[in-house]
Formats: structure tokens, sequence, C-alpha cells
């Protein structure tokens, strides 16, 4: 069965089309376009009608446009519409409203990626499972991931982000989620918000797309956590955390370098279950997920038993060995999490680096340690100097042997250190590079940690180029 046929995606945007045509998939990249899909020309930092063409030559079965680009051919598979995001938006909702799909709406200012990421990897054994790809959660990549939706799809997981108050609430109505799932509030694009209370109003918006009996998923651990469950008034309220009065509750969680092993209640039913890979945010991220399956109406043990099947994605805590010496096998162990920062991520992806067990006895220094290279954390608005000298108060800070800093604002952080443990501090990523060969040796586990926009990863890149990765 054809994703959309002609008649359908003009049906559902108002367009006109040319030619009688059917596709199998949408897409809004040239250079991951597949045969026979949908191509649909947004405009963005470049105008996506300048790659129609590229697309046809690619073996696009069509392509949504709102005027026709020099040199397509005259007989071109085409969906002429007024406005192509609002087309996009209008044949997300249709792709929507054609299916029978349980449907889950994910935010938080952490782990909304991964839980998305746990929640395709639980209900995967139990149904059809459709889910947004990579980060795809903005005002594009929301009607995007309904627009690709398979119309038999048992279970869908679609994920909503914001960086400005007022982002979320349009999405979540377009998305009309049976279940809805906030995994915290924390300081994060606080630029933009006055406060956490302001960060916490915007995800409880997710709760305005919720249809008339869905069930509304919150962590029942935090600060605005009543705001949260006032955003969700008139819908079934569920809340998991550790705090004993959460109706699902995290009751033990083991870090060991490999995995996270973790008990829970949740329905009244004990669950164990392990998670392959170290760090507590993650045991909430699952707990939250297994919570959200149950509420779509999934088996909440077989989700217990399949969370083990999620791995991190790139870029948000993924542990490899990098060879320093192939000959005499010396290697390091990089945690790559230098996707993105917060106050919050940070704290925990160091809890995780505290959990490590570095190797000694081997490279020149002899005794394996703990080390982080921590990037700028953005947007947090007029207090992020005292955010990010916050951090060394931290009380698993003290497990971490040094800490080198990149960036104007980690340089607050880096003051606060002390002795040994306060290492190199330069005030861009490409500053750092010279550096690394000094201050890593064999045995020991570093972390990378930042902002995206700090460039942090770039010494991601040098660390693996220093050996050979072994993933």
């Amino acid at each position: 069965m054809s994703l959309w046929r002609a008649t359908d995606a003009a049906r559902a945007t108002g367009g006109q089309v040319r030619g009688d045509w059917a596709v199998d998939g949408v897409s809004i990249d040239t250079r991951t376009i597949q045969p026979d899909d949908l191509f649909v020309a947004l405009k963005d930092a470049r105008d996506g009608h300048d790659f129609v063409v590229a697309a046809f030559e690619k073996g696009a079965g069509a392509a949504m446009v709102s005027r026709i680009p020099d040199g397509v051919a005259p007989d071109a598979p085409l969906l002429i519409v007024d406005d192509v995001l609002t087309a996009l938006e209008a044949l997300g909702r249709a792709g929507r409203a054609r299916t029978q799909a349980r449907v889950i709406a994910v935010t938080g200012s952490v782990g909304k990626t991964s839980t998305k990421e746990m929640l395709r990897a639980i209900l995967s054994p139990q149904g059809r499972t459709h889910a947004a790809e990579a980060s795809y959660n903005n005002h594009w990549g929301v009607p995007l991931t309904l627009a690709r939706m398979p119309q038999d799809t048992d279970f869908a997981v679609i994920e909503i982000g914001m960086n400005h108050p007022g982002e979320i609430g349009p999405l979540a109505r377009m998305a009309r989620p049976d279940v809805a799932l906030v995994t915290t509030v924390a300081a994060a694009h606080l630029e933009a918000f006055d406060d956490l209370a302001g960060i916490a109003r915007e995800k409880g918006a997710i709760f305005e797309g919720l249809q008339p009996d869905g069930t509304a998923i919150v962590n029942g651990d935090l600060d605005t956590s009543p705001a949260l469950a006032l955003a969700a008034n008139g819908f079934d309220l569920q809340s998991f955390g550790e705090g004993a009065a959460n109706n699902h509750r995290l009751t033990h969680v083991t870090l060991t370098p490999e995995a996270t092993i973790c008990k829970a209640m949740i329905g009244g039913d004990e669950q164990l279950f392990k998670i392959t890979a170290p760090g507590r945010h993650f045991a909430m991220n699952a707990l939250a997920a297994i919570v959200g399956a149950r509420a779509l109406g999934a088996d909440a043990t077989l989700a217990a038993r399949t969370i083990n099947q999620w791995q991190p994605p790139a870029g948000r805590g993924t542990r490899e060995d990098v060879v320093l010496d192939p000959a005499e096998g010396l290697t390091l162990t990089l945690i790559d999490d230098a996707f993105n920062a917060n106050p919050t991520s940070v704290a925990a992806a160091l809890e995780v680096l505290g959990a490590m067990a570095p190797v000694d006895g081997v490279g020149l220094i002899q005794k394996g340690r703990r080390i982080a290279i921590l990037g700028d954390m953005l947007e947090l608005g007029p207090d992020e100097m005292a955010l990010h000298a916050g951090l060394a108060d931290l009380p698993f800070i003290a497990a971490i042997d040094q800490i080198h800093c990149v960036g104007p604002r980690m340089h607050a952080l880096w003051g606060r250190l002390a002795g040994d443990q306060q290492g190199v501090w330069v005030e861009d990523a490409a500053q750092m590079a010279p550096h690394l060969r000094r201050i890593v040796d064999a045995g020991d586990v570093v972390l990378v940690k930042g902002s995206k926009g700090s460039l942090v990863s770039q010494t991601v890149d040098v660390l693996r180029k220093m050996g050979q990765s072994l993933r």
C-alpha cells in the first residue's frame, strides 16, 4: 500500500495535482531522499525549490511545491500548494486522522529523544511502531513525522520540542496524542523564559492536544510538578519518579560501568529491568517509557524485558574504546555526550563518569583517571555564570580526577576547581585540540559534554583520530 496517492494528498492539502502518482515516503532533504518519496520543498536556510530537480534525479515520486522551479520537466509529478509548510502541516494532520494508531507525545527539558527511542524499542515487539526520526520535534519535524505515518500503524511516538513560548501547544494539537508525557523540567532555554515555572507552563501545553479520554504522565519529583499537574487537569494524571507519592516509582538503581540495573513499582507490580548504558537519568527515562507504553495499552512486563534493546544514540552518552597504541593494545574509554547540555544533563553525565572504572597499570601515568571535558551550556539566560559555577557543588564531582573546560561560561566552573582537579581552560574548542595528547592517557575514562553550539564535539573528533575507535 502506498503511503500517499495524489488524490489523497491533494484532498488533505487543498493543492493541485499534476500527474497521477503514488509515493512511499516523505522527504525534505535530497541528501537522504529515497526513490518514490514525496519531496517537500520547504524554505528554511535554503529554498527547497532549488533542489526539486535533484530530487527527481534521485528518483522522487513527486514534489510538493508552491511554484514550478526552472528545469522541472513539463510532465513531472507535482502537488502545487499555496504554502509548502502549511501544506505539510495539513498532510500531517491528515496522516494522523486516517490511522487507528495509539499515539504518545513526548516532551521535556532533558531526555525526550532518549525516551522516544526507548518507546520505539519497547513498543516495536508489541505492534507496528512509527516514531520520529532523529530529533525531528519542531514546527516541521512533527508534521513530517505525522505525514510519514503508515495507515496501519499500531503505536506512534511523537517527540515535541521547543525553544520559545507558544511552540508546544500547536504541535500537540496537531499530533492529538492518546498519551502525553513530560520527562522533566530543567534549566534549558532559560533565556527565552523568565524562570523554571515558565518552562513548566510551556511543557504542560502538551496536554492541550490530548484526546478527551487521554492520559497525562508527569515527573512527580520536581518543584514544578504541581504546575504540570494543573496543566493536566481533567485528564487521567499519572506520575513517575523516586518519591513515595508517585503512581509509578523507581525503588532501586545500581550503576555499573556497563549498565543500569533498576527495580520499580509500576501499576502496583514490581518490575526489574536493565539498561545497557550507565546513568540514573536513563533509569528515569526508562521508567517513563514503560509507564507510557502501559498507558497506550501495551504489556508493561514485556516492555520492561525489552528495554535492554535500547542503545543511546551518538553524542548522547555513547561509549567507545579509542585505541591509542595498537601494538600494545592500549585504550581509553570515551563517553561522547556532546550533543546538548544544561545543568541537569551535565549533572547526570558527571554522575555516570563518577561510576566508571578506569584501568590502572597501563599508559604513562599508570593510574587510570576519570576526566571530564566540559563545553559551555548555552541558552541559560542571565544566571548562566552562576549555573556553570554551581556545577562545582554537585556531590559526586569529587569522584572526577580532572575537569577541563571549554568556553567563557565554563570559566566560572574552572575558577572554582582546585589542585589537580583544575585542568586546562580554553576560550574555544579549537584551542583544546593541542592539549589533548598530554591530558589523556591509556586507562582513562574521558567524558566530553557540552551544548552543540559550544562545538566541544570537535574534541570528540580529535580524540577519535588519536587512535582507532572500537565501537
